[in-house]
């Protein structure tokens, strides 16, 4: 017998342990109905999990759920991200100490034991949530199998001739001192001083070159003016100098004057310097033009012996006393602080500089159509996402770099041969394999033993990218592999796009020549108050997402991640967790009252054909089929809140306002078969209720299905219960009209006891009726109702072809 009150903190952690025990999520890799694989996104281990993260898995799992009680195999991995940057920062901040102040090996340690910790309140959290996970399948990306997965992958590819390593300009961070890729920039708005410098042509008159990077002029190898500029034109092929000393070695800085249509004649001058490097189109000039190299910041962010007296510097302060050279020189013409776009590295916010180094990319850019129509085989949730994609391919300017200089990271399964400079590549059972710890087993092809191992470790996307691979066991397993690749989701949000989502297309194709997944559904972000992204190190809450489901229940902190279209951004809002606690207990009252009426029947009258039902019952079954055939198409297409507004629409409305005011009085009779009928209706419609719920609100539906409805349905658990099966021969649109018609009736006699200053439960004598002729003997049939809903002692139906179809009227005598 169900309790008077729902208690969740103590039925929520029971339920989740009952569900732990029972191993209900379990993957059958042997069973017989379809696969359903998710790929889904392993959370960075970065700092503890958020009220973000909550809202976007938690629709994913609702999407998981659907399919699991449709007799899919549902195989739910669960992994963490936990090698690359992002989690050595973590692991920084969390011991106090830079990975460069420590022994390589005692740094690893700290990260792997830290790691272990996080990853496990990274579950506690997941399983107390309700993530249906099979936790079996757990992952990590620095695992000894993600290791050899994203090692196998390399060597593929370097095989392949699409990875390749070079020396050459390269995006860098100076905080964390490696190389980044193109998708880990991010535009900031920085105020910053824009001067105009005094250069001097040959014939001595001033040529004004406008820069908020005059800490580059050590590097200035050349300025650029368009073709078509009438005011420079004509010095195209002369030489312009300014004094160097003493922040360069050279005394002056002579540079040649060339002609380039990317020089804009709108931006500053009108006139500007390359330099190597302060920007993508210094690259580009350098490249075109054969330009010298020269390198005034390091890679430690510190300007080089090429800058004089400020080498050693940092960029900002080298930067100020250049400026105050050049202005006691008087060779600033002006100077004004402007809002500037700067290119920054996403995980630190600092300014990325461009340095000429060696490292690993991935070819791209020459493979772009080949990733748009692979886009445009995939099915996106929403379908405007893919635009975003699109847009991000069209846009490349750089291979995917790959290599990293850190510590925590899949290690490139390679050596440089010392004599001839060949790679030479560990084996497939070689791996995983760290090439500084292991030394090569083969000799060179020209004869040498002697290597160098490579020194880096590969960036963190490039192993998650593998995630298909890893949970699809390749390359060790084809036989999985052909059965669980593609995957059939990867649900992620919509900011890594541009990085998860391409890199892991890249690496499918590259691979299989087969796309990863059949569809992604993307999520928006959790918005603070002040409008940005809910994140680790952004706008925290004050009490995590553990705090806040003892507090509010797990079920309400489901609803309120349910809340919003598919990719939509949403503000976390307490109201939404207060409606979802609402529901809550209104399936809980509902479901009490419901028990004393359907305790005394039998499985096989439930599961039996239905009884001799009333119109109000056909109504309400024809509105059930109804919500059922709706929820089930936007489930379909992963749009979870569309689907759960028409069942809430049901629930409230239907069930509880209408057909259970109507049929109250039937509910109450000791027996016959009108009492029959409505709790042969209310079972239904309330078990149905329930089910399609129970992705949303997974813990009080399985309170509520154990205490009551597991006795006539039979399932071990409502989450393992079918999907309800939409019966079209219960769709019935008389029967709707009819109901219309009740509700109607209802709405008007609600209307005149408020009116009257009449309570609704107040009797009234007589309720006279003219309907339309044809709803008279309909109506007629479900006198016991009305007068149930509408408390009158009498009433009197009068049929008239008189009035319109669709209207009624009524009147009431008290």
């Amino acid at each position: 017998m169900l309790p008077d009150r729902y208690a969740f903190r103590e039925a929520e952690p029971r339920l989740a342990s009952l569900w732990a025990d029972a191993d209900l999520y379990a993957f059958d890799p042997t069973g017989s109905g379809p696969i359903f694989m998710i790929d889904t996104p392993p959370p960075t281990v970065s700092g503890e999990l958020h009220i973000g993260h909550c809202y976007s898995y938690t629709q994913t799992d609702v999407i998981a759920r659907f399919h699991r009680m449709r007799g899919e195999r549902v195989f739910y991995p669960m992994g963490f991200d936990d090698n690359g940057l992002p989690t050595e920062r973590f692991v920084e901040k969390t011991i106090g100490r830079k990975a460069t102040e420590m022994e390589r090996a005692d740094f690893l340690a700290h990260c792997l034991e830290l790691i272990q910790q996080t990853e496990d309140r990274f579950e506690a959290l997941w399983r107390r949530l309700s993530l249906s996970a099979d936790w079996h399948y757990r992952y990590s990306t620095i695992s000894s199998q993600a290791q050899r997965t994203s090692q196998a992958a390399f060597i593929q590819l370097y095989k392949d001739g699409y990875a390749y390593t070079q020396v050459a300009p390269t995006l860098w961070c100076p905080e964390c001192q490696t190389a980044i890729a193109q998708a880990e920039i991010e535009d900031i708005l920085l105020p910053t001083l824009f001067s105009t410098l005094a250069f001097r042509v040959q014939d001595g008159s001033i040529l004004p070159i406008a820069t908020t990077r005059p800490e580059l002029l050590p590097a200035c190898v050349a300025i650029f003016v368009h073709p078509n500029d009438a005011r420079y034109a004509h010095l195209i092929g002369s030489t312009a100098s300014i004094e160097g000393s003493p922040f360069t070695s050279r005394e002056h800085i002579t540079v040649p004057i060339l002609g380039d249509e990317l020089a804009d004649p709108a931006k500053g001058s009108g006139a500007v310097m390359c330099c190597t490097f302060g920007d993508s189109t210094d690259v580009l000039w350098w490249r075109t033009h054969a330009l010298p190299l020269l390198a005034a910041i390091g890679r430690d962010g510190r300007m080089t012996a090429l800058a004089g007296d400020c080498a050693g510097l940092p960029i900002a302060a080298a930067r100020k006393r250049i400026l105050a050279h050049l202005a006691e020189k008087g060779l600033i013409l002006h100077q004004e602080t402007i809002e500037h776009t700067v290119g920054a590295h996403e995980r630190c916010g600092t300014p990325v500089e461009y340095l000429h180094t060696r490292q690993w990319f991935i070819r791209v850019l020459d493979q772009k159509e080949r990733f748009l129509e692979a886009g445009r085989r995939i099915h996106w949730q929403p379908e405007y996402m893919r635009a975003r994609y699109e847009h991000w391919v069209e846009n490349l300017q750089w291979d995917w770099c790959i290599s990293r200089q850190r510590f925590l990271g899949v290690p490139f399964p390679a050596w440089t041969c010392r004599a001839c400079g060949e790679i030479l590549l560990a084996t497939l059972d070689q791996l995983p394999i760290d090439p500084r710890t292991t030394t090569a087993e083969q000799s060179c092809r020209c004869g040498c033993t002697d290597f160098d191992p490579e020194p880096d470790v590969m960036d963190t996307w490039a192993t998650s990218s593998c995630t298909p691979l890893l949970i699809g066991h390749w390359p060790d397993d084809p036989a999985w592999f052909a059965q669980h690749f593609p995957a059939t989701l990867r649900p992620q949000a919509h900011d890594i796009i541009r990085t998860w989502a391409f890199y892991t297309i890249v690496k499918a194709l590259y691979i299989t020549d087969e796309i990863p997944w059949r569809s992604i559904m993307i999520s928006g972000h959790a918005l603070s108050a002040q409008r940005s992204k809910i994140s680790k190190s952004k706008a925290p809450m004050a009490s995590g997402p553990m705090a806040l489901i003892e507090q509010e229940s797990a079920d309400a902190l489901r609803y309120w991640a349910t809340s919003v279209k598919t990719g939509n951004d949403t503000f976390f809002n307490p109201e939404t967790l207060a409606i979802g606690r609402r529901l809550v207990n209104k399936l809980w009252n509902a479901s009490r009252f419901a028990e004393p009426r359907l305790k005394d029947y039998t499985q096989s009258f439930f599961a039996g054909a239905a009884p001799a039902l009333l119109p109000t019952d056909r109504w309400l079954l024809s509105r059930m089929e109804q919500t059922i055939a709706y929820a089930t198409r936007e489930l379909e297409q992963g749009e979870y809140a569309t689907a759960r507004s028409e069942i809430e629409r049901f629930f409230w409305s239907d069930l509880c306002d209408n057909y259970l005011e109507l049929a109250k009085a039937r509910l109450y009779q000791e027996g016959g078969s009108a009492r029959d009928a409505a709790a042969w209706t209310l079972y239904h419609a309330l078990l149905t209720v329930l089910k399609v719920l129970s992705p949303y609100l997974p813990y009080i539906t399985e309170e509520i299905y154990q205490g009551l409805f597991r006795q006539w349905d039979g399932a071990a658990s409502i989450h393992t219960s079918c999907w309800p099966i939409m019966h079209s021969e219960r769709i019935d649109a008389e029967a709707e009209e009819t109901g219309k018609m009740l509700l109607e009736l209802l709405h008007q006699v609600r209307r005149y006891k408020a009116e009257h200053n009449l309570s609704v439960g107040a009797e009234v004598a007589t309720l006279h009726i003219n309907v339309p002729a044809k709803f008279q003997v309909t109506l007629a049939s479900a006198l016991i109702d009305l007068k149930s809903a509408t408390r009158a002692r009498d009433i009197e139906i009068v049929g008239t072809k008189f009035i319109a179809p669709n209207d009624l009227s009524t009147d009431i005598i008290e």
